[in-house]
């Protein structure tokens, strides 16, 4: 998959995780995807919450050796 932007958030505990994917989500075009690693575990609903909110499209999400891996496409 194409990402256009990757986030490592890897080690930031709540809410650090949703405010660096917000601020880098501003720094996309619509229809872009962002690439987010994070291993805090409240991410996981964090995100999906968060994306549904902001009209956003979690296309894909995997857990790799407790790396929680998100992508989200920009509405």
């Amino acid at each position: 998959m194409e990402t256009n932007k990757v986030l490592d958030a890897k080690g930031l505990a709540c809410p650090m995780p949703i405010v660096k994917t917000k601020k880098a989500m501003n720094e996309i075009e619509s229809g872009q995807i962002l690439e987010i690693h994070a291993t805090d575990k409240g991410a996981k609903n964090d995100l999906t919450a968060w994306a549904k909110s902001g009209g956003h499209e979690i296309i894909k999400h995997e857990e790799e050796n407790d790396i929680l891996k998100f992508w989200i496409k920009k509405g």
